[in-house]
């Protein structure tokens, strides 16, 4: 009989310490109940576009027959600190590192080297990206917002369906529709 090495009986072990998920992913915070509305699937589609392109969304992509309508708009982030970018006292968009080494026998060696300024040109920037989704009676929205800071990191990301945005959805959808026919 062979005998089992002992890296591998401690894989084995801590192979079995894996912990399953109790449940999975949602967005949190939960979407706001306003961001659940009814509405005339035949104009919705119309006065949701008018909305959105209205606010600076440009719109991603569009599935009329699914009633699926993604947008997003990007902003510039002028002074948008990053806390970890401080995280070593070498100051905000600065790099630094060096070292310095003895070798074997008679040898010394030294260097240094540094970068300044964030990338050439970039600059921190906010996603937002809303998604719609018409069905036979009402809309559903689902909105997020990313934060990127100027090296183009991913810095924050979170989901925004919260009642005042979805508040001001509906108000402006409502005096998007024509006169006639408004479901609500």
């Amino acid at each position: 009989m062979k005998s089992i090495p002992i890296s591998l009986t401690c894989l084995l072990a801590l192979a079995g310490c894996q912990v399953v998920p109790d449940r999975l992913p949602q967005a949190e915070p939960a979407p706001a109940a306003s961001c659940y509305f009814p509405a005339a699937q035949q104009q919705a589609l119309e006065a949701s576009v008018d909305v959105l392109t209205e606010w600076g969304f440009t719109l991603n992509s569009t599935d009329t027959t699914l009633g699926l309508i993604s947008a997003s708009r990007e902003r510039p982030l002028h002074g948008y600190y990053d806390p970890y970018d401080d995280a070593f006292g070498y100051g905000h968009g600065m790099r630094l590192f060096g070292g310095l080494g003895v070798g074997r026998g008679s040898g010394v060696g030294f260097g240094i080297g540094g970068g300044f300024g964030g990338g050439v040109g970039q600059q921190p920037v906010e996603v937002e990206r809303v998604s719609l989704l018409v069905d036979d009676a009402h809309i559903r929205i689902s909105r997020d917002i990313r934060r990127f800071d100027h090296w183009g990191d991913l810095r924050e990301s979170y989901s925004a369906s919260n009642d005042d945005f979805c508040q001001r959805f509906q108000t402006r959808f409502a005096q998007t529709l024509p006169a006639t026919g408004r479901p609500l």
